[in-house]
């Protein structure tokens, strides 16, 4: 009997050997990403063309802003992303003014209309997951991602009141989340990296409002951590309560082998977005492939890349990734 995507998921996070490699990938639906019902929609054929173990919703990363009067535009980034308007950042001297978003209106409410209505088509046989940007990625585009570092280290306490604020707002629409089947979230971390800061600044304006939030992700069963960026500070986010970890394993440190060795979580990457999944080829494909069941032995494993697939990826080559994926 064939079994579900959930099934298949479960079996992985168990440490048993799977039927298959499981497989998830996701993208970004520009332009599509601004209504709830479209983004639904273009999420729903993303998934029934290539049939994945692991429903990623991505919204575009302003959805959880807008309230506060963020504006971004599509300018056309190949990765899928908008672009942030700088007139509307707002001034570290005026952050005191942020207000904990009500879940249920706005463009939040939007979202949670899109994961009812994804949630009602595939719950419980496939896991949907949605992304949530963490308080300190989130204040890097409220004041601007040039302006943060100055933000932290010249304005730390209007820094903390803002990540409050935020903090909280993200723990109102992962309680709102709730009422909707949904089985976990999508962490995405971006500022744990040496190339950004150093690591007492991440532990002091990342972690510790991150952990505000582990609690209400616990009463979810599948979640995932996406550490983005080079250089990360891997090892210091062990402990963070997510199943599955994710990041740019073929460019960045560990490399699926040396994190095998660090954790029994399983990890979710392998595949080079850019080099492979674009660029690349079958055989060039098939290789990272076969080296990430290599290294990881083919348990507690997703193949997947360390972040989002450019809208340009070809079409061949996410389904010649899926179809050898089954057949191992």
């Amino acid at each position: 009997m064939k079994i579900t995507h959930r099934q298949r998921i479960e079996s992985v996070l168990s440490g048993s050997v799977p039927d298959r490699i499981p497989v998830a990938f996701w993208r970004h639906f520009p332009v599509d990403d601004q209504n709830p019902e479209r983004l639904a929609s273009a999420t729903k054929n993303f998934q029934d063309t290539f049939d994945l173990d692991i429903i990623k919703v991505s919204p575009s990363s302003s959805f959880c802003l807008k309230d506060w009067g963020i504006k971004d535009a599509w300018l056309g980034n190949t990765e899928g992303t908008r672009d942030y308007i700088k007139s509307s950042f707002i001034p570290v001297a005026e952050l005191n003014k942020l207000h904990v978003l009500d879940p249920t209106q706005g463009f939040i409410g939007k979202q949670l209309k899109c994961l009812s209505i994804l949630s009602n088509h595939y719950s419980p046989h496939t896991p949907l997951i949605q992304t949530i940007f963490s308080p300190l990625s989130q204040i890097k585009n409220l004041v601007g991602k040039q302006n943060l570092l100055h933000a932290i280290r010249f304005h730390p306490k209007n820094v903390k009141q803002a990540l409050e604020v935020i903090t909280e707002s993200i723990i109102c629409f992962i309680q709102a989340c709730r009422i909707i089947k949904m089985d976990g979230f999508f962490f995405a971390v971006q500022h744990a990296s040496a190339d950004i800061m150093s690591e007492i600044e991440f532990l002091e304006f990342g972690k510790s409002y991150d952990e505000r939030l582990f609690q209400y992700f616990e009463k979810y069963w599948l979640n995932m951590l996406h550490i983005h960026g080079n250089e990360i500070y891997f090892d210091t986010m062990l402990d963070y309560p997510m199943e599955i970890i994710n990041w740019h394993d073929r460019d960045t440190y560990p490399n699926l082998r040396s994190a095998k060795e660090k954790t029994n979580k399983t990890l979710c990457g392998g595949l080079s977005r850019i080099r492979s999944l674009v660029l690349g080829n079958e055989n060039s494909i098939n290789n990272e492939i076969k080296d990430a069941i290599e290294n990881t032995n083919g348990t507690n494993f997703i193949l997947g890349t360390g972040c989002v697939l450019p809208i340009i990826t070809p079409f061949g080559n996410i389904h010649n990734t899926i179809n050898f994926a089954n057949n191992h």
